[in-house]
């Protein structure tokens, strides 16, 4: 796998916008997306990831939706976040808790990054096993609906 670049390394995520951030991963080939994500910066860069999406999330489009989605991004090691929805606010926390979600997504940190960048079709990555999901298929396809993601 190739090493992050220094100027990555560098890069301080939390000043990134969400559309630049979203030209920086569509700009990388996977194998170096993959490289990115090993180590400290792979810990920052799925934190300021995760950090955002209370701050994207869009209330007016979630209705009355009331569910916990797990998020499992394999690698190493393999990282859970859990998004809250409910009664208009989305709550981000790290790791499992004993909730039961009613839809969990695992998928490989390439597939993440190019999912919540809008830089992949959830349709695609679904239907060719880079995206599984458990539970309420219908609630996880909805889900791009309820964040303001950038198109890629």
């Amino acid at each position: 796998m190739a090493e992050p670049t220094p100027d990555l390394a560098g890069l301080d995520f939390g000043s990134v916008t969400p559309e630049e951030f979203a030209a920086l991963v569509r700009k990388l080939p996977a194998k170096e997306l993959a490289g990115l994500m090993r180590g400290e910066l792979r810990t920052r860069v799925l934190a300021e990831v995760f950090g955002r999406m209370g701050r994207q999330f869009r209330p007016e489009s979630a209705g009355s939706l009331n569910a916990v989605i797990r998020w499992e991004i394999t690698g190493e090691p393999v990282v859970v976040y859990e998004t809250e929805i409910a009664d208009g606010t989305c709550t981000v926390r790290a790791g499992r808790s004993d909730t039961a979600p009613r839809a969990t997504l695992t998928m490989g940190d390439v597939e993440f990054l190019k999912l919540v960048s809008g830089n992949g079709s959830p349709v695609t990555m679904f239907m060719t096993r880079k995206l599984k999901v458990a539970g309420d298929v219908g609630l996880a396809s909805g889900l791009t609906r309820l964040f303001d993601i950038p198109k890629g």
